[in-house]
């Protein structure tokens, strides 16, 4: 099968089970959720008038399999409705606080892949070494330590008693200028605009809400990283590359390391759709404008289209970045066929 009829299949499938997850999720929201939406909108003295226009505004009025076919049908013409607390269709919402938490979790994955795949490389190398141990220790730290916590302590090391960062305030100093947006991310339009000093500030700000999330991060990738090589490492095929008299270096580094960059791969895209689905707790600790904010927002104030319209967003992510693994799986090994 080519690439294209790959992406032909796999986009198609994308149809029932966007519409399987849009129907899970109007029902937790609507049957599960507590709460009328309406009370997040009118005032607590809003006569029963006031209230029931605000309903049917919304079309909150309806039976529920009513309501549910006019969501469905705005589905199709990509519409995911009208935010209660913005005032602003949900497309354009998620628009808006998408480039935050990309730049966030795209910078804390890079930091984490960087660090803990040759983290987990090196110990399948130094097996049952003191740099075993310590890179195990690391990577079990990594999935236990809670990430709020982590975060609450960096802030009160480096921002409060060190005053070496920035005040946990968002994006960049509410004194300087954001750039001209061109994508949205920060650091990016500051180099394109030649912005310096929202460059440095961009920076400064990322630095501890990037490590934050990276430190969990790194951990399942190290661990992998390590197990992959371990397997790889007692095959015959390796043995024989020994037995032939290659270097340790080109052992590892052209025939060991890229098949055992399989699971890791697949790994990197679970943690990274994991992310990218919103990192609540850290963008909440650091003021952080991101998807995890306005889902967070969302679900306290029982803003159905909202909490829909990021859940079909994260499922469309998880979707895409899967079909990317797939993709990379066939560069790395021959044998699999798409």
């Amino acid at each position: 099968m080519n690439v294209l009829a790959f992406l032909a299949r796999r986009l198609a499938s994308l149809v029932p089970l966007l519409l399987g997850v849009s129907f899970v999720v109007f029902l937790l929201t609507r049957v599960v959720i507590s709460g009328n939406p309406v009370d997040q909108i009118v005032p607590p003295m809003a006569s029963a008038e006031v209230r029931a226009r605000v309903a049917a505004q919304y079309g909150l009025d309806q039976p529920l399999p009513l309501q549910y076919l006019r969501y469905v049908q705005r589905l199709l013409v990509f519409d995911l409705g009208l935010s209660m607390r913005s005032g602003r269709p949900v497309r354009i919402d998620l628009a808006k606080f998408f480039p935050a938490t990309v730049e966030l979790t795209t910078y804390a994955m890079i930091l984490a892949f960087v660090v803990g795949v040759p983290l987990g490389v090196v110990a399948a190398i130094k097996r049952d070494t003191w740099v075993d141990h310590v890179a195990r220790v690391v990577a079990v730290s990594g999935i236990s330590v809670p990430v709020f916590w982590l975060a609450l302590i960096l802030i009160y090391l480096f921002f409060f008693l060190w005053q070496l960062s920035p005040a946990p305030l968002g994006r960049i100093n509410p004194r300087l200028d954001a750039p001209a947006t061109i994508t949205g991310m920060l650091t990016l339009d500051s180099l394109l605009t030649g912005n310096w000093a929202a460059l440095r500030s961009s920076v400064s700000n990322l630095v501890l809400p990037v490590v934050s999330l990276a430190y969990g991060a790194m951990a399942p990738l190290a661990r992998m990283a390590r197990t992959g090589m371990i397997e790889v490492l007692e095959t015959e095929y390796i043995r024989t590359a020994r037995a032939q008299g290659l270097r340790p270096r080109t052992v590892v580094l052209k025939y060991a390391l890229k098949n055992a960059m399989l699971p890791v791969v697949t790994m990197f895209a679970v943690v990274y759709g994991f992310l990218l689905g919103g990192s609540v707790l850290v963008e909440n600790i650091f003021s952080w404008p991101g998807l995890g904010r306005y889902a967070y927002a969302a679900i306290a104030g029982n803003d159905y289209a909202a909490v829909s319209g990021f859940v079909l967003y994260a499922t469309g992510m998880y979707v895409a970045l899967f079909l990317i693994t797939d993709l990379v799986y066939a560069a790395l090994n021959p044998r699999i066929r798409l």
